[in-house]
């Protein structure tokens, strides 16, 4: 086993199986990564939403690699682990018009800046986010010629935005091209389900991953073997807002609504705050999809994230 370190730049913000690879490496070998935040450096903190809506955004994603995976053919599963991740002390989440789970209710462009210490982030008081950080894009080159931007995912990984991909977990990927061609980055800090905002808590953020190859196996798309830590904002202790509804996505967006507009009432925060903190720590989960062509949706957030409170006091 070698250890490696590939720095970020130059990055690269499409998935194209003509890019030379950076680093070439074997199976078993660990590579320290260095990703620069989604944006590839152009948000710095305390920037200004006014400025924010200038940065280019055909460089969103900005990926590190390709990484060459010696003896890795079509056909092959390639194993991704990952070993650690470290933050950089800042991040950011932002709003932009006409994206968004919400879009319909928040248009005003906007863009908030996090202090991350160590495990958490006391940015947004009165809350306390748990951080867990993971990359948003890990994925191999398609089997398809030409250049593709990075925000789809699909079955060769890509965008997958996993909470559950970080350090301790795996990822399995299926491989389209000789060498793999591996490439990351997209890193957050915390990620609430669906990322409702449009962000996580982007943020720079190195890892170090273990790549092991299986040969000839048979995989059709991305599979995660998730760590076995409890997260550290579980919700087996959680505030959880609950919708029924014919329609999955319009289900979703109510309960995702509802949660705003509780922490608005009765923690206080202001509805642009509540909604990134969503987006940033919200579990969003089918709770039943038996009962056709009614389904119900929970919206969950742990009660380790928020001040104690009575809702409704005697």
């Amino acid at each position: 086993m070698t250890e490696h370190t590939i720095a970020a730049e130059p990055t690269h913000s499409v998935w194209d199986r003509s890019l030379e690879p950076r680093l070439r490496i074997e199976p078993g070998d660990e590579v320290q990564i260095e990703c620069v935040d989604a944006s590839g450096r152009q948000v710095r903190p305390g920037m200004k939403a006014a400025e924010f809506l200038t940065i280019d955004r055909n460089r969103i994603h900005a990926l590190t690699g390709p990484i060459w995976i010696e003896a890795a053919e079509p056909g092959d599963v390639l194993e991704v682990e990952v070993l650690a991740t470290r933050h950089s002390g800042w991040g950011w989440s932002s709003v932009i018009e006409g994206l968004g789970f919400l879009k319909d209710r928040f248009h005003r462009p906007y863009i908030f800046h996090w202090d991350l210490d160590g495990e958490t982030s006391r940015s947004m008081a009165p809350a306390v986010v748990p951080l867990r950080p993971f990359l948003g894009v890990m994925g191999v080159a398609r089997a398809d010629d030409g250049a593709f931007r990075t925000r789809p995912p699909g079955p060769f990984g890509g965008n997958l935005d996993v909470r559950e991909l970080c350090a301790g977990s795996k990822l399995y990927l299926p491989v389209y091209n000789r060498g793999a061609l591996f490439s990351c980055g997209d890193g957050h800090a915390a990620q609430g389900d669906g990322e409702v905002c449009i962000n996580g808590i982007e943020c720079p953020l190195d890892v170090t991953l273990r790549f092991n190859l299986h040969k000839s196996q048979r995989l059709t798309g991305p599979l995660v073997e998730a760590c076995e830590t409890v997260a550290p904002d579980s919700t087996a202790n959680a505030w959880v807002v609950v919708e029924t509804g014919t329609d999955l996505a319009e289900t979703a967006r109510a309960a995702t609504s509802r949660m705003v507009d509780l922490l608005v009432s009765r923690w206080g925060f202001t509805e642009i705050h509540a909604y990134i903190l969503c987006s940033v720590a919200l579990r969003l989960r089918l709770s039943q999809v038996v009962n056709e062509p009614v389904h119900t949706v929970s919206a969950a957030l742990s009660k380790q994230i928020l001040p104690d409170r009575r809702l409704f006091p005697a």
